[in-house]
């Protein structure tokens, strides 16, 4: 008779020993939300890269992070919107839209604005702008938090971090519903050259204290700019990063400014590379940013225990990291121009702009 166990049977004795895991997990002082069916990789399993260095492996081999709760959803929006046709037939065809590894490459054009925002305003993300204004720095941040209040994220929640050594000379702008500004204090620096490795450093410590509970997505960008046109939900992916202007048309890999000295953790061999990315302006999901803001830090401080600073500090770090860890969305210069330059035919749209400004006078080592 013992043999018969009826298949009912069976089901009431596996739920009540799930109930009783779940008292004692719970008794134990492990709340729900901590379970993760997340397993990472072995760091031993992945194939032997000798260019790949710790800090790289590490992110490489996270398979999932316990708050990277935020993914793009179903692309969906509400019916009835009007919007023009799509087209198989029609589209740019005097610049490449779409890159090696088949993620999108964002020009004016290549996406209807009244698509796209209707479908990312039903998801409501949360965009943290993470912006450094030190030293006469501070001077910049009127004209980009004003002219992001016309074009960066129009009717989407924003909060703008302000990173300064001087609160006072953030000035008050009246902003749009969902959206602040948070200052976030740091100390003074004796060279650009720190300024720019610090924001690593304090980008870093902030995302892990407090912008993690706050955003979904997060880009980090020069105070030194200003918004001319849309920037908008077009831009949005895992990782997006933007083309430098200066090396996006017909720049060999072997004349890219990477960075060419071996010792560095930047360092990229002549004969690789896809593109030069500008650090600047680039975004994501939180966690990803997370991870490569914190991976740019660190190969930074390894570069600094060996007397030596890439080329071009963060900038090449980034670049190093996102010619092994693809990125998922790259932006035209659109995305980040600049006043002294004469804007080409390809370049439909300033949207973002670095200003004209004395370097010698505004940084505080001259500019040297």
């Amino acid at each position: 008779m013992t043999r018969n166990i009826s298949r009912t049977n069976i089901l009431a004795i596996f739920a009540f020993l799930l109930i009783i895991m779940g008292v004692v997990y719970i008794y134990t002082g492990y709340s729900i939300s901590s379970l993760s069916f997340c397993r990472p990789l072995d760091g031993n399993s992945d194939p032997e890269v000798s260019h790949v260095t710790e800090a790289e492996r590490d992110v490489m081999t996270a398979v999932c992070t316990e708050n990277s709760s935020w993914t793009t959803r179903s692309l969906e929006m509400k019916p009835g919107l009007k919007y023009a046709q799509p087209s198989t037939q029609k589209g740019r065809t005097d610049v490449n839209s779409v890159t090696n590894w088949n993620v999108p490459l964002v020009w004016e054009g290549t996406y209807d604005p009244v698509v796209i925002d209707a479908i990312y305003k039903k998801m409501d993300p949360r965009i943290a702008v993470v912006v450094f204004a030190v030293g006469k720095y501070t001077r910049f941040l009127k004209g980009f938090l004003e002219s992001g209040e016309k074009y960066f994220f129009v009717d989407f929640r924003v909060t703008y971090y302000v990173f300064t050594d001087n609160e006072q000379e953030v000035p008050h702008i009246n902003l749009g519903k969902g959206r602040k500004i948070l200052v976030v204090s740091v100390p003074s620096a004796n060279r650009w050259q720190d300024v720019v490795l610090g924001r690593m450093k304090w980008a870093t410590i902030s995302i892990d204290k407090q912008i993690r509970d706050e955003a979904d997505y997060l880009f980090m960008m020069d105070i030194d700019s200003i918004f001319y046109n849309r920037f908008g939900a077009e831009s949005l992916s895992q990782l997006s990063v933007v083309l430098h202007r200066g090396y996006y048309k017909s720049t060999k890999r072997a004349d890219f400014p990477y960075e060419r000295r071996p010792l560095s953790k930047a360092y990229i061999p002549f004969d690789e590379g896809d593109y030069y990315y500008t650090a600047a302006v680039w975004g994501g999901y939180l966690e990803d940013m997370y991870n490569l803001v914190k991976y740019c830090y660190m190969q930074s401080e390894e570069d600094a225990k060996n007397k030596i600073e890439a080329v071009w500090q963060e900038e090449s770090h980034l670049n190093r990291y996102l010619l092994y860890n693809k990125p998922t969305k790259v932006l035209s210069p659109e995305y980040l121009w600049s006043d002294y330059d004469r804007v080409p035919s390809d370049i439909k749209v300033v949207r973002i702009s670095q200003l004209v400004k004395n370097y010698k006078e505004v940084r505080p080592n001259g500019g040297q």
